[in-house]
């Protein structure tokens, strides 16, 4: 799940992140202004899902993907939309 929170006087969004996947023991996103070297660690919670919140420009486009248990790559299935990558696959997308 991705949910937006926007601020009048502020120039970003605040962006909280939660996901949920059988078996995880962690979740990271990676993507998030264009960086897919270091990642944004989600926080597990005690009902097994994980969440972050993240403070993205106002007016951006974010190409994301979920790194679960540092080897499979799922993209959020509730993201605005979803953009090819240079894999074969596709990125999750967030529009602010």
């Amino acid at each position: 799940m991705v949910q937006k929170t926007y601020y009048k006087t502020k120039d970003y969004c605040k962006v909280k992140f939660s996901f949920k996947v059988e078996n995880a023991e962690t979740i990271e996103i990676l993507g998030l202004n264009s960086d897919w070297k270091n990642s944004v660690i989600l926080s597990k919670k005690k009902d097994g899902s994980f969440s972050t919140e993240v403070n993205l420009p106002k007016d951006s486009k974010h190409e994301f993907k979920y790194l679960v248990n540092k080897t499979e790559w799922i993209n959020d299935p509730e993201a605005d939309t979803v953009a090819p990558n240079a894999f074969g696959g596709t990125n999750s997308v967030i529009e602010l």
